[in-house]
């Protein structure tokens, strides 16, 4: 059995806790969440503050790190430093091959492995890329995200001073280009005017078209379902208009959740470092013995 510790538990801690609970070679070793109110909630399972509470009860495998994409950069080290392996979901794009090269130093000191940007998106959208890119190597793919509540974005938008409560919608326009429709509570005190400059000037929004409503209310219009339309039309060695499409529609909490599940049965499989998930066997995120995939899956 794996162990692993849930660390946060916002939509996407809910979804990783329900993943392990489901899945038949995990056991949860506990909930780290500061918020005191949670332990009353969460009968039945271990809810600590600290890591160092639930390491006295037996050696923990993986933290399935659910906290905002900013803030994995500081909080993963922690964990590969006392030999844990880490999942997180970290969602910025630009940024990603810099955190893996800092993590794969820490990782492999610690002899732990780190799976960064494990989620839909980048994670099992990266993967779908990948393997159009090898289907044809010359052309264009093209992902559309939508229309659906952007987690990551969202997020970010209530790390805005001034935001009480925000969702953040995705709208594709085509060709990979996406509209962000950014519907927040304002706190009292606050100008929206200079709150909506903020949310269009931070780094997840300036190259958006991004546009920012005041809503009374935002439990009134909060939908968490999501979906992605990816697109690659190219050549295959000298043969062109090959075209290939990929969709789907999700609930974006409960399939970060289980990706970031199955990657940390692959981190178990991995030499020390940190990986992406294009950099890992596609069977080793699976439950069950390696014969019988290859039987039913190639």
């Amino acid at each position: 059995m794996i162990r692993a510790a849930v660390i946060g538990y916002g939509n996407i801690g809910k979804a990783a806790h329900e993943a392990v609970s489901a899945a038949p070679d995990f056991e949860l070793a506990g909930i780290v969440e500061p918020n005191e109110n949670l332990t009353k909630a969460l009968r039945g399972e271990i809810v600590v503050s600290d890591i160092s509470e639930l390491e006295k009860l037996g050696k923990i495998d993986a933290a399935l790190l659910c906290v905002p994409s900013r803030n994995v950069p500081e909080v993963a080290p922690q964990y590969l430093a006392l030999g844990i392996n880490t999942v997180d979901s970290y969602d910025i794009h630009p940024s990603i091959w810099d955190v893996k090269a800092e993590l794969d130093i820490i990782a492999k000191k610690h002899d732990a492995v780190s799976v960064l940007s494990a989620g839909w998106d980048p994670g099992s959208d990266s993967v779908v890329r990948a393997l159009l890119e090898a289907a044809a190597p010359q052309g264009r793919t093209y992902t559309n995200f939508g229309p659906g509540m952007s987690m990551g974005h969202t997020v970010a938008v209530k790390a805005i001073a001034g935001v009480r409560n925000a969702l953040s919608v995705t709208i594709p326009t085509g060709a990979g280009v996406h509209r962000r429709m950014v519907y927040i509570e304002l706190k009292d005190g606050y100008n929206f005017e200079e709150v909506a400059k903020n949310i269009k000037n931070d780094a997840y929004f300036i190259k958006d078209d991004t546009h920012v409503i005041l809503e009374k209310n935002i439990a009134d219009i909060i939908d968490v379902g999501h979906g992605v339309n990816i697109t690659r039309k190219g050549a295959a060695g000298q043969t062109h208009n090959q075209l290939f499409e990929f969709n789907m529609k999700i609930h974006g909490p409960a399939l970060t959740g289980q990706i970031m599940l199955s990657s940390a049965r692959a981190a178990m499989r991995q030499r020390a470092g940190c990986y992406t998930v294009i950099e890992i066997p596609p069977v080793d995120f699976l439950y069950g013995e390696r014969e019988a995939l290859i039987r039913s899956l190639v």
